[in-house]
């Protein structure tokens, strides 16, 4: 089994980024702009409003206040300004999920900060602390590292995301945007990598080295050119290999999380 899920809602006025509408489609959870690097009160709303015509759980996606550079700019936060400003952000999205009869399902930091709850547990423990204290039913997505052991310790339930087209590096991080290599663009290299570790529970990393990796949910991109073509290709292979494409808390719960 396993879960797959998209960044929605990161348009800004009249300005917008993917086919959010395709993209509902083919999901079964969506990461929602909560205002931060994308997203205003009219798109959230519209976005949580498509989610639950289409039954898929919504997901808050916050981020550093980063209007400007989409939220993929290191800033010099501390800890206490990280865990407002999520909680905060988390809080705008749950009014619009109950607005529409529904609640948010899970958290999943978005860009610069998702990079650094990885690796620095002050920033981990911040987002935990956001996350806890409004909701411990919220799940965490997160890539292994500070942040999924700081949710697990605090009794938070985890769900560890496959980024089929992002270049891992050896020590399982992901080779950041900044250098060369970073975005994999070959289609058909995607697809045999979510096949991979999604059946195997293996990555191919720029060393050549085949890393261990648990995907609960796979993160599909709705923003480049022929991204939901390649969306549903994924869709279609993950089905024909026999993979069932559910819901990330039936995922979570058919291993015992």
């Amino acid at each position: 089994m396993v879960d797959l899920v998209a960044d929605l809602g990161e348009g800004f006025g009249a300005y917008t980024m993917g086919d959010d509408e395709a993209l509902l489609e083919l999901l079964t959870s969506a990461n929602v702009a909560c205002g931060f690097h994308a997203g205003d009160p009219r798109i959230m709303d519209a976005t949580v409003r498509g989610c639950v015509d289409r039954n898929v759980a919504v997901g808050a996606h916050p981020s550093f206040p980063d209007l400007a550079g989409f939220g993929r700019r290191a800033m010099d936060l501390t800890p206490e300004e990280v865990r407002t400003d999520v909680l905060y952000q988390v809080g705008a999205l749950q009014a619009f999920a109950t607005a529409y009869g529904t609640r948010v399902r899970h958290v999943a930091p978005h860009g610069r900060l998702g990079n650094l709850v990885a690796v620095r547990p002050d920033y981990a423990r911040a987002v935990v602390d956001a996350v806890s204290s409004l909701d411990d039913s919220l799940i965490v997505l997160a890539q292994d590292g500070e942040l999924a052991e700081a949710a697990r310790d605090r009794g938070l339930r985890v769900g560890i995301v496959g980024i089929a087209d992002r270049a891992y590096r050896d020590d399982g991080t992901l080779v950041p945007r900044s250098e060369s290599g970073a975005v994999i663009h070959d289609a058909d290299e995607i697809a045999r990598r979510t096949l991979r570790m999604v059946t195997e529970g293996v990555v191919s990393s720029v060393g050549g080295k085949d890393l261990p990796v648990v995907c609960d949910t796979v993160l599909l991109h709705g923003d480049t050119p022929g991204a939901i073509a390649l969306a549903g290709r994924i869709r279609g292979e993950l089905l024909a290999a026999g993979v069932r494409i559910t819901g990330l808390e039936e995922v979570l719960n058919g291993k015992g999380h």
